[in-house]
């Protein structure tokens, strides 16, 4: 069996396809989930809604706990660390990790980067050492076989790799080097754009990301652990 994490960032309640001011991002994510499930109808699906319910930000206290060796925690370390243990734990479990995460002024949502600081642990998911020859750093999920799927969504467009604002895109770049830092490489990244403007090229920009979220599934579904049968 496979296991999916589903991640919502947006701060937007409702989908675009559900109301005329909803989520784009959270639109392409239940497609994709929807997909699998049709394809996969027995695979585990984890779901977590960060843009209602975002992760605490980390604290010096956090900071602390989680630089202090496990066996030398004291309770209160181990209780500031409880919340992180969960996302860790949900995202060492994941197979495929589907993370709905809209531009928001460049870069991700606030709640998204709590999340980030919250599963980018040492001992957990990336190794330190400053003793090591070489880097003293190193990523944990390297032999895990982990598959990102990043979902965004864009008010201007040509934000991809050679656009006209490539280099102003702090999301799919930023999400690529830190599941990379924890070892987490296969990456494929689907994004909307136009949304500021509403015509037909943001419909054009859904559709076409739709026709990708398909083949998307298709693809990893089929490459994925084989179905038991019933």
């Amino acid at each position: 069996m496979t296991r999916v994490l589903h991640l919502d960032a947006s701060a937007r309640s409702d989908r675009s396809d559900r109301r005329p001011h909803g989520s784009h991002t959270r639109r392409l994510s239940a497609q994709f989930v929807e997909e699998w499930r049709r394809q996969r109808p027995t695979d585990h699906i984890d779901y977590r809604d960060i843009g209602r319910q975002p992760p605490s930000p980390i604290s010096g206290d956090w900071i602390h706990a989680a630089f202090t060796k496990e066996p030398d925690r004291e309770p209160w370390m181990r209780e500031a660390l409880q919340e992180s243990d969960r996302l860790v734990d949900e995202l060492l479990a994941a197979d495929v990790i589907i993370a709905a995460v809209p531009m928001y002024n460049f870069g991700v949502p606030a709640g998204f980067k709590a999340y980030i600081d919250n599963i980018v642990r040492v001992g957990r998911t990336f190794g330190f050492d400053r003793n090591r020859q070489g880097p003293p750093y190193w990523p944990m999920l390297s032999d895990a076989n982990k598959h990102l799927i990043i979902l965004s969504a864009r008010g201007d467009a040509g934000y991809d790799p050679g656009g006209v604002l490539a280099h102003a895109n702090h999301v799919e770049p930023h999400l690529r080097t830190v599941f990379g830092y924890l070892g987490i490489d296969k990456v494929d990244c689907i994004a909307v754009e136009y949304d500021e403007f509403g015509d037909d090229r943001l419909a054009a920009s859904l559709d076409q990301a739709e026709r990708r979220i398909r083949q998307a599934v298709e693809t990893l579904a089929a490459a994925a652990t084989p179905l038991r049968s019933v």
